[in-house]
């Protein structure tokens, strides 16, 4: 194989088009940041931690393939590898939010943090969460460029090295994730209600961004399927663990999410349920429903037969709503925060989402066409293309 015949591009169409909505959506974006500060600010932060989390998906996939020596994915190994790009565009947003307008976050006001206990006061010191923020971002670009550097001098020399390091590399990776992760789910989306505490609240957040990981890399196989090259190496098998995983997920999501609730709402604690109070009443509480309906019960049911599982028309609409309802579930988290009583989405939300689709679009294109669109000399590309599940 050479690496020329599994060279993609992508149509110019369709980059123009992604180029075009990013465009629409960063005017959006800054005429909301004159129009409405606080809510804009609210949706970089929201639309900045999606893309972030996208990324770091990717990772994770590339990582749980080469310590489970599952072959099955690396035919399609390129695609999440593609996502990782994502991480330092998401950094970029969250870091603007902390630098740029930290009065998003109730406890950065010098009233409220004298009368935070004396850890939270010195844990959400302004300085200290920007210096965390950096520090998680390194970590996590380091190991996503330490990853993508053997599978692509596995491109050119074939050496089974290059496997066996990367093992190593995403073992590492797997425990520094699970730790920084859980922390900055808690910095820059728990801690914009300082008063509520929930120790399951990374775990959810690992959930949500894993199972909106799954959809958005299975929306992209789908498409690239039905496309030279990857429509000689990926078949219906490929396709049905894609959704197998997304199934399984979406439940594990559903599963934290009633623990956190069920759990909070046994316990009963003052500073616990006025979380979940404000979000169960009012205009909140129909989001809060949909909620549900999007990450749980329109995915478990249209995945529930075995043949869904390996249908592309159905796998593309359940990850387009499980890309909806990740944005839902954050909006939820993020939302009351700078809105109060009643949700608002309109202009300046839309604005942020559509410039995260087009630098979504953008960056995916461009890394997955800067190598090979299949790792051409992995010693199990051949396995996986012969997969059969």
């Amino acid at each position: 194989m050479s690496s020329s015949e599994f060279h993609y591009d992508a149509p110019h169409a369709v980059t123009r088009g992604f180029r075009l909505v990013a465009l629409i959506g960063v005017i959006l974006t800054l005429a909301g940041l004159f129009v409405s500060a606080d809510r804009t600010w609210a949706s970089i932060l929201l639309v900045s931690y999606y893309l972030l989390a996208l990324g770091l998906a990717g990772a994770v996939f590339i990582a749980l393939q080469y310590v489970t020596g599952a072959s099955w994915g690396v035919a399609l190994r390129r695609i999440p590898e593609a996502m990782t790009l994502l991480v330092p565009i998401g950094g970029i947003g969250i870091l603007s939010v902390l630098l740029l307008h930290p009065s998003l976050y109730p406890w950065s006001r010098p009233e409220v943090q004298h009368e935070l206990p004396a850890f939270r006061h010195w844990w959400l010191g302004i300085t200290f969460v920007r210096a965390r923020a950096v520090l998680y971002l390194l970590i996590w670009i380091g190991f996503a460029l330490a990853l993508l550097r053997g599978s692509r001098k596995q491109d050119r020399d074939g050496l089974f090295a290059h496997t066996r390091t990367n093992v190593r590399i995403s073992a590492a990776f797997l425990v520094a994730f699970a730790i920084t992760f859980w922390l900055a789910s808690v910095d820059w989306i728990m801690s914009l209600e300082p008063d509520f505490a929930s120790t399951i609240f990374g775990m959810y957040n690992f959930a949500g961004l894993f199972v909106s990981g799954l959809a958005a890399m299975t929306l992209t196989v789908v498409w690239l399927q039905k496309r030279k090259p990857l429509n000689a190496v990926i078949n219906r098998h490929h396709l049905h663990d894609c959704g197998k995983l997304m199934f399984a997920f979406s439940t594990f999501w559903m599963y934290l999410w009633f623990s956190q609730y069920m759990l909070i709402w046994y316990a009963n604690l003052p500073e616990e349920t006025g979380y979940y109070v404000q979000r169960l009443h009012g205009f909140w509480q129909p989001l809060f429903l949909l909620n549900l309906a999007l990450n749980w019960v329109i995915p478990f049911f249209a995945l529930l037969p075995k043949l869904n599982k390996q249908n592309a028309g159905v796998l593309t609409k359940v990850s387009l709503v499980l890309l909806a309802g990740r944005w839902l579930d954050l909006y939820l988290m993020i939302g009351p925060t700078p809105a109060g009583a009643q949700p608002r989405i309109g202009l300046w939300e839309f604005g942020c989402v559509a410039t995260a689709v087009g630098l979504f679009g953008i960056s995916f294109f461009r890394a997955f066409g800067s190598a090979p669109a299949v790792p051409i000399r992995d010693p199990y590309l051949a396995e996986s293309v012969e997969y059969h599940a």
